[in-house]
């Protein structure tokens, strides 16, 4: 016996239109179940990110001083870490062309640490604006191009800082593990510190001149890193292949 289906041309339009809404459907679950990234935000609006989903993102501010970057990248040389990422003030790249020539010679990261040293919490959006613009004319003049990252300088940061950022077209960047080499407690302190990494952590470390003890601990924060199989990565990579969640920032 055989059976014949007729379909008129309503039907098929209608069976057009659920295939299609369900391959749409099916789409955003599926960029919803792989793109999930730790952020602070308000509930609506833009996002200063803190954390991936995996790997290890290395982190470096340098806002002063001539003595420490070099050094530093020069262990990132011998224990073959070619990637992190170095947020750099504007004042001091102008004063370090040499050394800002270095880390994008060598395959590394910049993104911008405004230009002066400055609580952007404590400033209106103008200047905040002004800030970052004396930054980026900075780095255009050092031929530093596709800047996409900005950490705000002191590390503290607010919804207004949030939105000029992405204005300009940045997005900021955070940490999740704080390593505290800035206080110079002692090597042992910030090995300790950084020892607690885990895969998606942002480790925060300094490369200025106020951070005395930073180059001498970092060999064995390496080594610690590798010895858990964390892949070094830079905070762009991280951020391509992460998750999303957000925490309100007023």
């Amino acid at each position: 016996m055989n059976f014949f289906f007729v379909l008129n041309g309503k039907t098929l339009k209608q069976l057009a239109i659920v295939v299609t809404t369900a391959f749409f459907a099916a789409w955003f679950l599926y960029v919803g179940n792989i793109v999930h990234l730790p952020a602070f935000s308000a509930k609506i609006g833009p996002k200063a990110i803190y954390k991936g989903e995996k790997d290890l993102a290395l982190t470096f501010n340098i806002g002063w001083g001539d003595e420490k970057a070099e050094p530093i990248l020069d262990i990132l040389k011998k224990e073959n870490v070619k990637s992190a990422t170095f947020f750099l003030a504007g004042s001091w790249a102008e004063r370090h062309p040499d050394l800002v020539a270095r880390i994008v010679k060598e395959g590394y990261e910049i993104g911008i640490l405004g230009y002066n040293y400055e609580d952007y919490t404590e400033l209106e959006e103008q200047k905040i604006r002004q800030d970052i613009a004396k930054a980026q004319d900075a780095f255009k003049k050092l031929n530093v191009k596709d800047i996409k990252l900005i950490r705000a300088p002191t590390g503290h940061f607010d919804q207004k800082t949030l939105k000029v950022a992405e204005r300009l077209g940045y997005t900021v960047v955070h940490w999740s593990l704080d390593s505290k080499d800035w206080t110079n407690p002692g090597i042992d302190v910030i090995i300790k510190n950084t020892a607690q990494a885990k895969k998606g952590d942002i480790l925060l470390l300094h490369a200025s001149d106020s951070a005395k003890q930073t180059a001498k601990a970092l060999p064995q924060i390496i080594q610690g890193v590798n010895s858990k199989n964390l892949k070094f990565v830079s905070v762009s990579e991280m951020i391509a292949n992460a998750e999303t969640k957000t925490s309100e920032v007023k």
